[in-house]
């Protein structure tokens, strides 16, 4: 299979379709559960099918372990191309690292408008014009709805897609009557879409909380393989 057929097949074509044609330029979109669920496999699988369109990402990562980012990319990679029977995999691996970024902060020693002088400094000044941005291991509990408000315009001023992990606390009273966490609460205004990872018995259900102007709460005609993290129609 190439490359371009692996594109078309791909179940995040369903993904988008689901959402209205996915996550826009000037959009943020939420991707959130309990630890441990999958949030940052959905994240790197979306950056991943932007990078196979030869699209630019930046992973932004709030853990200490960036080695762990690298690691995500691998072996998703690899689950995906050996799944599919990709052929040139090495070759086209390659490619892709030329056009992703990985930047690393700690939210305990940066403001958000540090964070947005560092991205625009990369975008503009680096000639890393970015389609799309992943931020993952952020703390919602540490910011307001003004810095949330200040990345919204960013994206909107640069064009850029703006994907978060919003990791939940177990137990009950962490969602809304929205299936919205509520971590989220203040600053759902600057949030587009927010999907929820559900753990089932056997697979994680993917389901729309807020599409755009809408609030909904519906599982889509997709799932989390729990072995392989890999999204997966049903």
């Amino acid at each position: 299979m190439g490359k371009e057929e692996l594109i078309k097949r791909s179940p995040l074509r369903l993904f988008e379709k689901s959402i209205h044609g996915g996550l826009k330029a000037g959009e943020i979109g939420i991707v959130a559960s309990p630890t441990g669920v999958g949030k940052t496999s959905v994240l790197v699988q979306l950056a991943l099918d932007k990078l196979l369109q030869d699209k630019k990402v930046i992973h932004v990562s709030f853990t200490q372990h960036t080695h762990y980012v690298l690691t995500w990319y691998q072996d998703i990679f690899e689950e995906l191309t050996g799944k599919e029977n990709l052929g040139n995999a090495a070759e086209i691996k390659d490619s892709l690292t030329v056009n992703r970024v990985l930047m690393n902060f700690n939210q305990n020693g940066v403001t958000v408008e540090q964070i947005i002088k560092s991205l625009r400094a990369m975008i503009i000044d680096g000639g890393f014009k970015a389609d799309s941005i992943i931020i993952d291991g952020f703390d919602f509990s540490k910011t307001n709805a003004e810095n949330m408000a200040n990345i919204k315009t960013f994206a909107t001023e640069l064009g850029v897609a703006i994907w978060y992990s919003c990791s939940v606390q177990d137990g009950e009273g962490q969602y809304d009557k929205e299936n919205i966490p509520v971590v989220l609460s203040e600053f759902t205004s600057s949030i587009d879409i927010v999907i929820v990872l559900n753990p089932k018995s056997d697979y994680v259900e993917i389901s729309i909380s807020k599409d755009r102007d809408s609030i909904i709460s519906k599982s889509i005609a997709m799932e989390l393989d729990p072995k392989t993290l890999l999204i997966l129609e049903k």
